[in-house]
């Protein structure tokens, strides 16, 4: 599903690039000064996209301006949040794992992340472990952000992550790589009252 997702947002992508590029290059080719057909929106270097008769044609219907404007505006948000999306790292899926027979099979992404940020968590000082899947199914990646208690070794508790989770996960799922970046922070002691 993710596949076809992934299919369907690429020639989306694609089909909106061609457009806005056609559209633009003619746009600036007759405002440079090329003919345009006669069936064109633009007929000249100083012709406008609307004309006066046209911008004043709904003026007696008060809602009609608003509504363009407010259409316009969802659809800039709609553009941005489609942005944002596609430019952040998602959550991989699901990740191909090798049965050891010339198969293959596909493990959920959260079933990892969840067992990864259980055996991170109860890692020996470790108050919280957050664990996400990113990279690609045939070859992930790991981001870990892992919370320590104030006493804590950082170097300690990389080399646990590394030796133990991590390479737990990595043979687990017949990985031949499973890259990791790790980010250690101290949780804050926060002093008692005496009284």
């Amino acid at each position: 599903m993710s596949a076809m997702l992934r299919t369907v947002n690429r020639v989306l992508i694609g089909l909106v690039g061609l457009v806005l590029v056609l559209l633009g290059g003619s746009v600036l080719a007759v405002g440079l000064g090329a003919a345009p057909p006669s069936w064109w929106i633009h007929h000249g270097p100083h012709d406008v996209l609307l004309s006066v008769a046209e911008r004043t044609s709904r003026q007696g219907a008060g809602w009609w301006w608003p509504t363009v404007l407010a259409a316009l505006a969802v659809l800039v948000l709609l553009a941005l949040w489609w942005l944002i999306a596609v430019l952040r790292r998602r959550r991989l899926a699901e990740v191909v794992v090798d049965t050891g027979d010339g198969e293959e099979a596909l493990l959920r992404g959260r079933a990892l992340e969840g067992v990864l940020a259980d055996e991170s968590g109860n890692m020996d000082g470790v108050q919280q472990a957050h664990i996400q899947l990113t990279g690609r199914r045939s070859a992930p990646e790991v981001r870990v952000r892992l919370l320590l208690e104030p006493h804590v070794d950082p170097g300690t508790a990389l080399h646990q992550l590394t030796g133990q989770a991590l390479t737990h996960a990595r043979d687990s799922a017949h990985l031949a790589a499973l890259p990791a970046e790790v980010r250690l922070r101290a949780a804050r002691h926060r002093a008692a009252r005496v009284s």
